[in-house]
């Protein structure tokens, strides 16, 4: 959504929904206004007036809305599209083992789900699909719209390559810069407090969107360096107290996620690398499996390990990290005094779960603490 609306936006009258309205209740209200939360006694009130505003005042509606739709059990993007249907869908990636799997029989029946989609876009409009994810891929065999494919392989439209994380001569990392390519143009992007290649994936999706409204690459990448801002939790660099640095990833976990981020963590290659890793939610039959080969890849990448939830302790048994270097908590709370006894000048730290996990709080805590 934010690459979408930042590529787009110097050109376009763009909107995109906040937050997680992405479900049932979010994406109707999304489509009404630009709320950030559902809160307060008077919330609906205010609803109810903004919609007799937009039925008056049409001509203050966006050119583009940006939504996203959110798919936990079977029958929710049925009934999604039924509220709203895209004239440009993007599928960015579900990896082997999808998060919200846990309430379909397996990852083959989330894809098919989620390929609806796509599938709902009429001829004239756009598919914008992932080159390398092999189930997102697949979707193309049933589009009717014309479709633009996103990735690193060497035959997506558009390319992202030569992604690589920046980091000081003192060890700290501050942003990270890709390559994009599209029919033979290359541009450059560089983004400061942030890392991984979410971000660089993030780019292509948001640029490609950017190509259909005849806009050209270079033009779209400008926009989007400039408009950026990603959102919050998202493999964002913080300053942490003792001169460690954070990278806080703490908005959601999927397998595919959490191996993104600890390979970004090792080639930055820190001098003490720790992770405070926590369960990985709605994986279903997969999820100890999942958490062990998180494990497996944990322990190549950090030499201090803290593990949050039941889940965590799977990552710590798997990581093969002797075990005066791993601590194992019940709770996002109790991760934090123990973090920061860790601490040192110079450590890099990752910290990621799934969201209910609330790992948030730990990098809150310890933002505060560098402040003091």
């Amino acid at each position: 959504k934010e690459a979408v609306y930042a590529a787009l936006k110097d050109y376009r009258r763009v909107r995109r929904s906040r937050g997680n309205f992405n479900n049932e209740l979010g994406v109707p209200l999304a489509v009404l206004g630009d709320w950030r939360k559902i809160e307060g006694p008077l919330f609906w009130a205010r609803v109810m007036v903004f919609g007799v505003r937009r039925l008056l005042f049409r001509a203050e509606y966006p050119e583009i809305l940006v939504l996203e739709y959110g798919v936990q059990k079977p029958g929710d993007m049925r009934y999604l599209l039924d509220i709203a249907k895209p004239a440009m869908a993007l599928v960015t990636a579900l990896g082997d083992t999808p998060v919200h799997v846990e309430f379909f029989k397996n990852a083959e029946e989330l894809a098919r789900e989620i390929a609806r989609l796509p599938e709902a876009v009429l001829a004239r409009g756009f598919a914008i699909l992932n080159a390398d994810d092999k189930r997102v891929r697949a979707m193309k065999e049933n589009v009717r719209a014309r479709v633009l494919t996103v990735g690193t392989k060497i035959d997506a439209d558009v390319r992202v390559g030569r992604v690589e994380n920046l980091e000081l001569e003192d060890g700290r990392p501050v942003g990270v810069t890709f390559k994009l390519e599209y029919r033979g143009n290359v541009v450059p992007v560089r983004l400061m407090g942030v890392l991984g290649t979410s971000h660089a994936y993030a780019a292509g999706f948001g640029i490609a969107a950017g190509l259909t409204f005849g806009l050209n690459l270079v033009s779209l990448a400008e926009s989007f360096a400039k408009n950026y801002i990603p959102a919050k939790h998202r493999m964002t660099i913080v300053r942490g107290p003792n001169g460690a640095n954070l990278i806080d990833d703490t908005y959601n976990a999927s397998p595919l996620s959490m191996k993104a981020a600890l390979v970004a963590v090792k080639s930055l290659k820190p001098k003490r690398a720790i992770g405070v890793l926590g369960d990985m939610l709605e994986l279903g039959e997969a999820s100890d499996s999942a958490h062990a080969e998180v494990g497996k890849l944990a322990g190549k990448v950090f030499d201090a390990l803290v593990t949050v939830g039941e889940k965590g302790k799977i990552i710590a048994k798997h990581s093969g990290l002797p075990a005066k270097n791993i601590v194992s908590v019940a709770t996002a709370n109790d991760a934090i005094p123990v973090v920061k006894n860790l601490l040192k000048s110079g450590d890099l730290v990752l910290i990621k779960a799934s969201r209910g996990i609330g790992l948030d709080v730990v990098v809150e805590a310890l933002r505060e603490s560098a402040k003091s």
